[in-house]
């Protein structure tokens, strides 16, 4: 991979990227600082998902349901998917301690049907849950990870011949899918000496005729044009739009810079993701919706925000 050199993977652009070393100065700034509204007072409206309503959905079209935070899952024809599946009640190495739940999932994995594939975009604990990896083992036909994250999955049981890694550019065809990993600004880890041992990315996913580009997590860089450029336009985006702040500027983006990432990619319509269920920054858990909300507005650009587990055509024209 080009992208790795010297043992571990790197950006393009080279910066000072988080990591555990700096965990001690981020616990005392959340002892120490000031924060407003860091979690809901009310509940989070969740839709439920049935077998019922999942088996009356159109079949010549993709349908999204988001799980929440950036879990979603696809249909596309009369096969499912699902995109980065966290379903642990906490975001964190530990089940007793780190960043809890605001609502719970709006399906559970046994209520789940089988899974063609999951497609996961680094392994951070927001994005690669260990135990609903184990827990769908038996459901999954394929796993398709950025490079390095095999090993994870085969530790927890997954079977080699079922998991599919690649690299940045690379792309692989899954019944009617296409898929493409594509770059993204941001690192990875899961312990203190596992850091940027596996690849980072985003996803291009396309069905014959209908296309979403996710973004996984990621700083804004000018990899988003070239993106456009070669697998571009897109019914619809999912974009990283939340867990912002200005100690960390190169691996997330502000509702603006969400925007122009959308704007660069050539989407059509836009699904901020990466907000609403997991308490991981400074800001108020609800500001990022509200920004990336009302420059849609000014910009003329559609920003749909729906209900956790509402289903969405992702090429309506409302």
């Amino acid at each position: 991979s080009l992208q790795f050199s010297d043992g571990k993977f790197h950006n393009p652009e080279r910066f000072d990227a988080m990591s555990l070393r700096k965990i001690p100065g981020f616990l005392a700034r959340y002892l120490t600082e000031k924060r407003l509204d860091v979690e809901p007072t009310k509940p989070i409206p969740v839709q439920e998902i049935t077998a019922t309503s999942l088996s009356m959905l159109p079949e010549d079209r993709v349908t999204l349901f988001r799980l929440g935070h950036s879990s979603f899952l696809l249909k596309t024809g009369m096969e499912y998917w699902l995109i980065d599946p966290v379903f642990s009640e906490r975001a964190s190495p530990i089940s007793f301690a780190g960043p809890k739940r605001f609502h719970q999932p709006p399906i559970s994995i046994a209520e789940l049907p089988n899974i063609r594939g999951v497609i996961i975009s680094h392994n951070h604990y927001d994005h690669l849950d260990k135990d609903a990896v184990k827990a769908l083992r038996d459901k999954v036909e394929t796993f398709l990870v950025p490079l390095g994250i095999g090993e994870n999955l085969i530790d927890w049981g997954i079977k080699p011949e079922n998991i599919k890694e690649l690299d940045w550019w690379q792309s692989v065809n899954v019944g009617e899918l296409s898929l493409t990993a594509t770059p993204a600004q941001h690192f990875s880890g899961r312990g203190l000496s596992d850091g940027n041992k596996s690849l980072w990315c985003s996803w291009v996913i396309k069905t014959p005729t209908q296309s979403i580009f996710y973004s996984g997590d990621t700083g804004y860089f000018e990899g988003f044009k070239k993106i456009g450029e070669q697998h571009g336009p897109f019914d619809m985006t999912i974009i990283e739009t939340g867990a912002y702040d200005a100690q960390w500027p190169n691996v997330h983006m502000t509702p603006e810079q969400s925007l122009q990432a959308h704007l660069d990619v050539k989407g059509k319509r836009m699904l901020p993701a990466h907000n609403g269920t997991f308490d991981l920054a400074f800001h108020p858990w609800y500001e990022p919706l509200e920004r990336i909300t009302m420059l849609g507005t000014n910009a003329d650009v559609k920003v749909i925000t729906p209900v956790v587990g509402e289903a969405v055509d992702i090429v309506a024209s409302n």
